[in-house]
């Protein structure tokens, strides 16, 4: 996958795609990205990117011009863009597997009050909101989306990680627990350490409706209509 990147500041994002997971898809060529700075487009010797709103109010709005110059170096209009803001649709699990499919992604960092709304009338394909906050940060949100789009993508990490992750079939993911097996006089639930196969994945799955009951109820009304689930559930029923 490609992953095209415009921003005002460049220097925020480049370290993430440096570091872990992320260098070695890229040292593998799974992904290849590139950072565009909107700076770069600018027309003045003060490099401005930003004004006032139009019809008054508070903030600044990123201008046009260098912004759509920025994107044409690009030939985003040919590709797919998204532009992360708190006015766009909820990001989901199923929205990343959407956007996984695709070859190539460009990404457009907002700042300040936003972008020129004819920025995305004429290059956006997905407004998408990470949550209902606000953000002063729009590289922080895209790499929110990419961190969750790329590991979803073939060679990047195993399968097996992706099917027992949160989301993966509507419900939360279970406890995790590692060595020793006593710590601060807290122990590991016994049937970790049975070896049978069949009782953990019961007690993984109790434990999964558990936290998804507990915390996001809304997800399990909807997993108790997956195929999937029903399936899971009824495979390791108790005999």
């Amino acid at each position: 996958m490609k992953l095209k990147i415009v921003t005002l500041f460049p220097a925020i994002v480049q370290l993430y795609f440096e570091m872990s997971t992320m260098a070695r898809a890229v040292k593998r060529g799974i992904i290849e990205y590139t950072l565009v700075n909107i700076r770069d487009y600018t027309c003045d010797k003060h490099k401005t990117c930003d004004d006032n709103p139009y019809g008054g109010g508070v903030g600044m709005v990123i201008l046009p011009e260098p912004l759509g110059c920025a994107l044409d170096s690009i030939d985003a209009l040919h590709k797919h863009v998204v532009y992360v803001t708190p006015s766009g649709i909820p990001f989901t699990q199923d929205k990343a597997l959407e956007l996984s499919c695709e070859k190539e992604i460009v990404f457009i960092c907002g700042r300040y009050e936003g972008v020129d709304q004819r920025i995305i009338d004429r290059y956006v394909d997905d407004e998408v909101s990470i949550g209902d906050y606000v953000l002063s940060s729009g590289e922080l949100a895209s790499l929110v989306i990419i961190d969750t789009v790329y590991r979803l993508i073939d060679g990047v990490i195993s399968t097996e990680s992706l099917d027992e992750e949160s989301f993966s079939d509507g419900l939360l993911e279970y406890p995790q627990y590692t060595r020793p097996e006593e710590y601060r006089g807290m122990n590991i639930p016994d049937v970790l350490l049975s070896g049978h196969h069949k009782h953990i994945q019961q007690w993984r799955l109790t434990q999964r409706i558990a936290k998804t009951l507990a915390v996001r109820p809304d997800l399990l009304e909807r997993a108790q209509k997956n195929d999937s689930f029903a399936k899971k559930a009824n495979e390791l029923s108790w005999n």
